[in-house]
């Protein structure tokens, strides 16, 4: 793909200063900065490699002033990390494969397709599903029985959606990805084993929704697992029956939510963190990595640690246990002191 500079600034709504006609042939990191290559400054640390590297164009803020010479374009924007997300997305729609279903693909009856779709080899559509207009499918993708994806939608190589799944508009689902498979029911049986409860409920993602490689999204024992609209699920998370994850929630990698679990709207959980079942986490919630919440939190909190608790005052506790040592001795002084 080759573009101008001006047709990039005109699609981030940026301001050119410098040649706005030079060709830019991809994106580049701000390290690796090369000819035909932009790259952009979000974070001030790395301000020194765009003297030390040179791209052809760099995205930077409204208010950045150079410290030295650039030779180089320019391209002023509001927010750099937007403007490079409309421009990679630019470039990645031009990788896009041909529309057009492969004849090694598999379609059950009853089954819709809508219009400028791509289904790819070895792919596997159930019966009765129903595909909207422009959705892209990749080979050895699975597409269970009465599943319906809305228009826009991109499901990945080897992603595995079970039967009645539900799927909005302009959803990415990655690989290996699963959705649908059975949520973790059992009843002790009374002879030290385990009966199998049914779980008969599905899978509800809303429109605008990313889930990550790897990542299992259960289905409900009854009723539906729903991650609502704009959610971003990272790779490697686990979503128990039953859950709700509000929306434009982000979670990040190998966090885990058990069964009925209510998740809040805007909130942020970072990697690793883990939440059990039966409980309500307010809207605007940030959860700090590797923390465990086991109790309902309120919305407007943040916080972090095992078991999770208001920030600041774990922040607090980090600090004395770092300084145990020398707060026992002092103890032990004072001790020997009162003994006295």
């Amino acid at each position: 793909m080759q573009i101008t500079v001006k047709e990039i600034a005109r699609k981030v709504h940026g301001t050119v200063e410098g040649d706005e006609n030079i060709i830019i042939s991809k994106p580049c990191k701000i390290e690796e900065g090369c000819e035909g290559g932009i790259t952009f400054l979000g974070n001030p640390k790395y301000t020194h490699y765009i003297y030390e590297r040179r791209s052809s164009a760099i995205i930077v803020s409204r208010d950045f002033q150079p410290e030295a010479e650039l030779n180089t374009t320019l391209i002023r924007v509001d927010n750099p990390y937007l403007a490079v997300a409309v421009l990679l997305n630019m470039f990645n729609s031009m990788t896009r494969p041909p529309k057009g279903r492969s004849c090694r693909a598999s379609v059950g009856r009853g089954s819709k397709i809508g219009k400028g779709c791509y289904i790819g080899p070895y792919a596997v559509i159930g019966r009765g599903v129903t595909i909207g207009d422009g959705v892209f499918i990749y080979p050895h993708a699975y597409i269970g029985d009465g599943s319906r994806i809305g228009d826009g939608t991109t499901v990945y190589s080897g992603a595995k959606l079970y039967h009645d799944t539900l799927v909005g508009r302009g959803c990415i689902i990655h690989s290996g990805a699963v959705l649908g498979a059975d949520g973790f029911g059992f009843a002790p049986n009374g002879e030290g084993g385990w009966n199998k409860i049914d779980q008969i409920g599905n899978v509800v993602l809303e429109d605008d929704v990313e889930i990550g490689a790897n990542t299992c999204v259960d289905r409900a024992t009854m009723g539906s697992t729903v991650i609502h609209q704009g959610a971003k699920i990272d790779n490697l998370c686990q979503i128990a029956h039953n859950v709700v994850v509000g929306q434009y929630t982000a979670m990040a990698s190998q966090a885990g939510v058990a069964g009925s679990a209510k998740i809040g709207e805007h909130c942020i959980i970072a990697g690793q963190a883990g939440i059990v079942g039966h409980i309500n986490v307010g809207d605007r919630v940030t959860i700090g990595a590797q923390s465990g919440v086991t109790h309902n939190i309120d919305s407007d909190s943040t916080i972090f640690g095992s078991p999770a608790e208001d920030a600041r005052r774990r922040r607090k506790i980090e600090v004395y246990i770092r300084n145990i040592e020398n707060i026992v001795d002092r103890v032990k002084q004072l001790e020997k002191k009162l003994k006295a």
